[in-house]
C-alpha cells in the first residue's frame, strides 16, 4: 500500500530510478504515442509480427507493475532517441501510429464537395426566405419602425385628410 501512496506523491519515481523506463517514456513522447503502444511497435519491429493477445496482459504487468523493460523494447527506444537526435524521426509517419484508432485523415473523402453542397443549400434556403419576406411586404412609408405601409396609412386616414388629399390633387 505504501507503493500506491509513493506513486501518488512522486509519479515519476519509477522513471527517475529506472533508466530503461525513462528511455521508453522519452521515445513514446518523441513519437507522440503511449508507452504501451511503443512496446507494441518495438515487439513488431523485433519479432516481425504483432504482439499476440495471450502475451498482452503479461507484458503489461511486467512493464507497468514490475518495471521490467524487455530488451527489444529498450533497443527500439534507444533507436528512436538516436534517430530523433539526428533529426530523422517523422513522428507523423503512419507506421508509428498503426495501433492508434483515431489516427489518420479526419475528413471523409469528398468532404469539400459535401461542404460546398451543404453551404449552397443553406444559402438557397436563407436567400429564398429573405426574398420572400421582401416581396411580401408593400412599399414602406418610412424606414423606421413600426414599418407602416402606404396602404395602412391610407386605410387609417381620417375623412378630413382624405378631403385634403383630394383637393391637392385637383388643384393644378
Amino acid at each position: 500500500m505504501t507503493g500506491f501512496f509513493e506513486t501518488l506523491l512522486r509519479p515519476d519515481k519509477d522513471e527517475v530510478e529506472n533508466m530503461d523506463r525513462r528511455e521508453v517514456g522519452q521515445a513514446a513522447n518523441i513519437l507522440q504515442v503511449g508507452e504501451f503502444q511503443l512496446l507494441q511497435l518495438a515487439y513488431r519491429e523485433w519479432h516481425g509480427a504483432d504482439l499476440p493477445e495471450d502475451q498482452v496482459d503479461r507484458l503489461f504487468h511486467n512493464y507497468m507493475i514490475d518495471n521490467t523493460v524487455p530488451h527489444w523494447a529498450r533497443h527500439y527506444a534507444r533507436q528512436i532517441i538516436r534517430l530523433n537526435d539526428a533529426g530523422r524521426v517523422a513522428d507523423t509517419a503512419p507506421h508509428y501510429h498503426r495501433y492508434d484508432d483515431d489516427y489518420g485523415p479526419t475528413a471523409p473523402p469528398h468532404g469539400l464537395r459535401r461542404f460546398l453542397v451543404a453551404t449552397g443549400i443553406v444559402v438557397l434556403v436563407v436567400g429564398s426566405g429573405v426574398m420572400g419576406a421582401v416581396m411580401s411586404t408593400g412599399e414602406a412609408a418610412t424606414q423606421f419602425p413600426p414599418y407602416v405601409s402606404q396602404e395602412d396609412l391610407q386605410a387609417t386616414a381620417t375623412p378630413d385628410e382624405i378631403v385634403l388629399k383630394a383637393s391637392r390633387s385637383v388643384l393644378p
